[in-house]
């Protein structure tokens, strides 16, 4: 985390700086009016916005220029450099946006926001629209459908009794105790009342209707949709192991797992990770963080072989060991009891506290009781549309057409999830954007960064330049000669610039043909109901 104006650098925009010093595609910080700014000169144009990203403060000048828009180099967002709005995943939240004046040779950043042309009236659209689950693709999905002026009502149900969080927080510094519980929402309460979205929080869904447009919730009450988007996610497997159910062991996936497992890990000594994937790794570099003794065991022989490749997984092996943790590998837990976890080995690893992350599975449970096309995943097109119209799906749950293969994918990653339900709102509204966004994650563990653009299932080469151990190189993932990903460590710009490459590439690839799913419109008129209850709370 970093702090965003606690320091003002560069010159004072206010009092203007000369014109010949800000050339076409720059970007220049300084700061006006008491904030960080930059200016931008851009196709000609001016512009000057806020210097830091709203998602985790990120400095926008290390940036990229994409359009009209400027992307954060540590998480990939993006904002509009006209209006300042979060155009782009994971930052939701918009940046300053102030008028800039060029007179006489000098350019000038007034305290006023710049005069935007008003916004044509919305097409009549859907409603109204109901949303199925609370996490990173229906919170972000219901954001967007008011951004692009959707004004019926939209309904968001949510298991979770939490307020929708930033889930990769929970395992770094939410849990190793550097950040408080103020930072976890990723909007406070009041911001669903302002937006009318209407949030109901601990309310399942049990079933639904596809006949008569409604869902049915746990409590028996209905609520009716012209349209739906199901973003369920996805939960974590669980071990059938004798005492898994112990009081000690504990899974993370929640914000309510997070601060169970940060209040175990306050009184226990040792722990022991079950699952050497990235969240298993995250949450041990938290645990030792907080100064836990921590053991690892994972059923691969060689760590993150199959994701980052040998030399990769060899060196967070490394970094991992360097700081006090001691792996398990190519073994797989037998029993847990009060004392410790029993290995296949026959070794026993003494715990207080045991982590279980082993992956997840996509919650298919209700997409599937809909009559929902399924393949290891929600089946949708390249609207994100699912086999019935007007029912979209995002997020975990979603197995769509890679814009590169044509294959169908599915990806657990959180910016990815947000990606899909803004698509998907987008989509509801009528607008039939396809979604060609490439996968995007990161990962952070002890003083180590890395950051992945890009898919690559069965790879069969790794080219490394640069030195993954002095912390600065750049990692490509290759099949068939042909580049699929990269990962990135300290080279933010060269990452953004990467990304930007792959999406032209994309964009010079010929579309795929429409299927006739992919014909379909949603309709505008809603649909007759009998005996629905809108607004029915249980």
């Amino acid at each position: 985390m970093a702090s965003d104006d606690t320091f003002l650098t560069g010159p004072d925009l206010a009092q203007g700086v000369a014109s010949s010093a800000l050339a076409d595609g720059a970007m220049l910080l300084g700061h006006a009016h008491g904030e960080s700014l930059i200016l931008v000169r851009q196709g000609g144009q001016l512009f000057a916005v806020g210097a830091v990203c709203t998602h985790w403060n990120g400095p926008l000048a290390d940036g990229l220029l994409v359009g009209d828009t400027v992307r954060c180099p540590w998480h990939h967002a993006a904002f509009s450099l006209r209006t300042g709005e979060a155009v782009r995943a994971p930052a939701l939240k918009p940046i300053t946006c102030r008028q800039v004046e060029e007179i006489d040779g000098r350019v000038c950043v007034r305290q006023s926001a710049p005069t935007l042309p008003r916004k044509a009236a919305p097409p009549e659209v859907l409603q109204p629209i109901v949303i199925v689950g609370g996490g990173a693709a229906g919170q972000a999905a219901a954001e967007a459908l008011r951004r692009a002026g959707h004004e019926g009502s939209i309904t968001l149900f949510s298991a979770d009794p939490d307020l929708p969080c930033d889930r990769p927080n929970l395992s770094k510094y939410y849990l190793d105790g550097s950040a408080s519980d103020d930072w976890v929402p990723l909007r406070p309460a009041s911001f669903y009342e302002e937006q009318r979205i209407d949030l109901r929080l601990g309310t399942r869904v049990a079933a639904i209707d596809t006949a008569r447009r409604e869902v049915q919730l746990e409590d028996g009450s209905r609520h009716g949709f012209d349209a739906l988007l199901l973003a369920t996610g996805a939960e974590p497997v669980r071990l059938p192991l004798p005492g898994a159910d112990l009081p000690h062991v504990r899974y993370l996936r929640s914000w309510a797992d997070a601060r169970a497992l940060a209040a175990a890990a306050g009184t226990a000594r040792q722990a022991v990770v079950i699952g050497a994937s990235f969240i298993g790794l995250e949450v041990a570099a938290s645990l030792r963080k907080r100064g836990l003794r921590v053991h690892v065991v994972g059923r691969e022989t060689a760590l993150m072989e199959r994701v980052l490749g040998t030399d990769v997984g060899a060196f967070l092996r490394r970094l991992h060991e360097q700081h006090g943790v001691v792996f398990h590998l190519g073994v797989t837990p037998e029993t847990i009891d009060a004392r410790g976890v029993l290995l296949s080995n026959g070794e026993t690893l003494a715990a207080d506290l045991v982590v279980i992350g082993v992956g997840v599975r996509p919650a298919l449970a209700l997409a599937e009781q809909a009559g929902l096309a399924l393949d290891r995943g929600v089946t949708v097109d390249e609207y994100l549309q699912t086999s019935v119209p007007g029912i979209y799906a995002a997020g975990d749950i979603a197995r769509w057409p890679d814009p590169h293969s044509s294959a169908p994918i599915r990806v657990e990653h959180w910016v990815v999830a947000q990606r899909l339900g803004q698509v998907a709102a987008h989509n509801m509204l009528g607008q039939r954007e396809r979604f060609q966004m490439l996968p995007f994650f990161w990962t952070e563990q002890f003083d180590f960064g890395l950051a992945y653009v890009g898919h690559a299932e069965g790879f069969d080469q790794v080219v490394i330049d640069g030195d993954i151990d002095a912390r600065d190189c750049r990692i490509s993932y290759r099949r068939a000669g042909q580049e699929l990903a990269a990962a990135f460590v300290h080279r933010d710009l060269e990452g953004l610039r990467t990304e930007r490459a792959l999406e032209n590439a994309l964009a010079a690839t010929p579309a795929p043909p429409t299927t006739p799913s992919t014909s379909r419109t949603p309709t505008c008129t809603p649909r007759p109901r009998a005996n629905s209850t809108r607004g029915a709370s249980n």
